[in-house]
C-alpha cells in the first residue's frame, strides 16, 4: 500500500510529490480511575476513540493507517519514489509537452523520467501528464530533483519552467570493521588456528529513529580469499544466533563474523600471499516496520597483510590434548620468504626450567640449503612435564650464510592433562 505524501509543490497545475508507506496511527488512552473526578468522561472517550484497537483499548497503536504529515527521511540504500504530475489548467491546447525529471547528486546527474523522450504530441484542457519515478539511493548529502516542462501554446510560442526540489540523504547504520590474523590471536585454549587465515568482524549499528529487520548480511569475498560465515548455531544457516526475526532498535548494535581462507593458488608465491591486502565488501540488507526495503554495500575492505620477514614459520600439526609426562609430535612448516636461497640449521632450547613442555631430539640439526619461496616440514617432538595448557616455545633457526638466528616463540599451545582420557 502506497501513498502520496510529504512536501507538496504546486505551481500552474505541475505537483510533484514523495511517495512512501503509511504509518500505524498512535493511541494515547488516557487511564483513570472510577473514583476520580472525570474517570467516566475520560473512560467513554476513550472507547469512542477512532485510533482505537478493539479488545486493546490500552494499546499504543492503533489497526489504522496513516499518511506522513512531512517529507520524512531518506536513508542510504532506500529506493526514493517521486510521483509528478502536469496538469492543463487553462483553456488551451498544449502542444508537443515534454517533461524531464533529474536527480542532482554530489557527483553525478541521473535522469529518472519514465515517460518516453519524445514529445507528447497534446495535452487537451483539464487533462495530465503523470510520471512515477524510482531511485535506489546510493550516496550521501544533498541531492535535488529537477523537473523541467515544456509545451508550446496553440499561438506557436514555445513555453517551459523547471522546478527544484531539495532533500537530504542520511546514514541509516554504522559499519565499523575490525581484522584479526590468526597467527596473532594467543591465549586460545584448546583451538588450532590455521595462521593464514583471517577473521573478519563487523559491527552494525542502527542510527535511523526507528527500528529495522535485518534481512540479509552477507560477506561478498575477494577473488584471493574463500568466507565461512560464524553466525549461525551448530553450522546451521537457518539457525541464526541472532534468532529468526532480528530486529535491531534504534542505536542497538549487532556483531558479525567472518573467516576468510586464501585461496590454495597464492601459496604458490609467497609475495602473492604478502600483497594480499582486499578482504571484500559487505552486503547488507534490511527491511523497514512497513516493509520499505534499504540495501547498503560497503566499499572493498582492506587490511594490513602481516609481515612474515625472511622466514615464516607454522605449526602444520599439533594434538589438543596430551597425557603427563608422555611424549607427541608436531609438524613445522618452514618457507623461505626473502629473495635468496638460505642454509638453515634448527636450534631446541629450553628457555626456562617452569615450562611445561621440553624438547626431545638433537638440538643444532642441520637443515641444507631451502630456496626462495619453498618450504620444507619437519617433524619436532616434545614431552609434557607440567599439566595445564602450555606454550610451544624455544624454537629457532639460524641462517649460515648471514649468520643471522631467527627466534620462534609462542608458536602454538596444547593442554597437558594428568591421565589422559
Amino acid at each position: 500500500m502506497t501513498a502520496p505524501t510529504g512536501d507538496v509543490i504546486e505551481l500552474s497545475g505541475f505537483n510533484v510529490m514523495r511517495l512512501t508507506k503509511p504509518t500505524l496511527m498512535p493511541h494515547q488512552p488516557l487511564l483513570t480511575e472510577s473514583r476520580d473526578l472525570c474517570g467516566d468522561v475520560l473512560n467513554r472517550l476513550n472507547d469512542a476513540e477512532i485510533a482505537r484497537t478493539p479488545g486493546l483499548g490500552n494499546f499504543p497503536l492503533g489497526n489504522l493507517l496513516t499518511l506522513p504529515q512531512n517529507f520524512g527521511n531518506i536513508f542510504l540504500g532506500e529506493t526514493f519514489s517521486s510521483y509528478i504530475s502536469v496538469h492543463n489548467d487553462s483553456s488551451q491546447l498544449c502542444k508537443e509537452i515534454t517533461l524531464k525529471a533529474d536527480l542532482q547528486t554530489g557527483s553525478q546527474r541521473l535522469s529518472l523520467s519514465s515517460v518516453s523522450s519524445q514529445p507528447i504530441p497534446e495535452l487537451q484542457p483539464d487533462h495530465s501528464i503523470d510520471d512515477v519515478i524510482h531511485h535506489e539511493v546510493k550516496e550521501l548529502g544533498t541531492h535535488i530533483l529537477v523537473c523541467a516542462v515544456s509545451y508550446m501554446l496553440t499561438s506557436g510560442e514555445r513555453m517551459q519552467f523547471r522546478k527544484f526540489f531539495k532533500f537530504q540523504v542520511l546514514k541509516p547504520l554504522d559499519v565499523k570493521t575490525k581484522f584479526y590474523n590468526a597467527e596473532n590471536v594467543k591465549d586460545v585454549p584448546l583451538i588450532t588456528l590455521q595462521s593464514d587465515e583471517v577473521y573478519l568482524e563487523a559491527q552494525i549499528q542502527n542510527i535511523t529513529p526507528g527500528p529495522i529487520y535485518m534481512e540479509h548480511v552477507s560477506l561478498d569475498p575477494s577473488q584471493q580469499y574463500t568466507a565461512l560465515e560464524l553466525n549461525s548455531k551448530d553450522g546451521k544457516f537457518d539457525h541464526p544466533v541472532f534468532g529468526i526475526m532480528d530486529c535491531l532498535s534504534p542505536n542497538d548494535t549487532r556483531q558479525y563474523l567472518y573467516c576468510l581462507t586464501p585461496r590454495q593458488e597464492l601459496y604458490a608465491d609467497t609475495r602473492l600471499l604478502k600483497g594480499v591486502t582486499n578482504i571484500g565488501k559487505l552486503d547488507i540488507v534490511w527491511k523497514t516496520t512497513m516493509g520499505e526495503r534499504g540495501r547498503l554495500q560497503t566499499s572493498q575492505l582492506q587490511r594490513v597483510a602481516p609481515g612474515y620477514g625472511d622466514i615464516r614459520l607454522t605449526v602444520e600439526s599439533v594434538p589438543d590434548t596430551i597425557a603427563l609426562e608422555s611424549t607427541f609430535d608436531i609438524v613445522c612448516r618452514i618457507t623461505n620468504c626473502c629473495e635468496r636461497t638460505m642454509d638453515l640449521t634448527l636450534v631446541l632450547q629450553n628457555i626456562t626450567q617452569s615450562s611445561g613442555l621440553l624438547w626431545c631430539g638433537v638440538s643444532g640439526r642441520q637443515l641444507g640449503k631451502l630456496p626462495q619461496n619453498e618450504s620444507l616440514d619437519i617433524t619436532l617432538s616434545l614431552i609434557a612435564v607440567i599439566p595445564g595448557l602450555q606454550t610451544i616455545s624455544g624454537l629457532r633457526l639460524t641462517d649460515n650464510f648471514l649468520k643471522r638466528t631467527y627466534e620462534h616463540d609462542e608458536i602454538s599451545q596444547i593442554f597437558v592433562v594428568s591421565s589422559h582420557t
